[in-house]
């Protein structure tokens, strides 16, 4: 069951997901349109890891090459919702992408706070300049 979150867009959701389009990747561009219609990310990053699955026995027969997708999303909206509330936000948004034949079958989420995705930054360039003190050779 899919319980309707407070933004309003399961709307959208129903309007994009009727579009029709003469893309190479319809589900790729239909996650990306009701991602950003609904959270108005900074940060959107869309991987499509299914041709990693591929070979998969639950995989064997299907002809989309759009199955798996790999998401981190950083919105203000996630403000004051732990990650459950979050993927439930966006399982939600995507539930007819994931429902129809051929659709998604795999989705991993990373959803992030901007204060978040800058607190990861940091420390992600202070590990990278204590490796790169590390590795600098020492003057006699």
């Amino acid at each position: 069951m899919f319980r309707r979150y407070a933004l309003g867009f399961s709307s959208v959701g129903r309007q994009m997901s009727t579009m029709q389009s003469n893309s190479t990747t319809p589900l790729e561009d239909a996650i990306r349109a009701k991602i950003t219609a609904a959270f108005t990310p900074s940060t959107l990053e869309i991987f499509n890891d299914s041709h990693l699955h591929s070979h998969h026995k639950a995989m064997q027969g299907v002809t989309s090459k759009e199955t798996h997708f790999r998401l981190v999303i950083t919105s203000d909206v996630f403000k004051a919702k732990r990650s459950p509330a979050r993927h439930r936000m966006v399982y939600a948004l995507l539930r007819d992408e994931m429902a129809q034949e051929g659709g998604i079958h795999a989705l991993q989420l990373r959803t992030l706070t901007p204060e978040e995705e800058e607190k990861e930054k940091a420390k992600k360039a202070e590990a990278e300049g204590a490796t790169q003190a590390a590795s600098e050779p020492i003057a006699e």
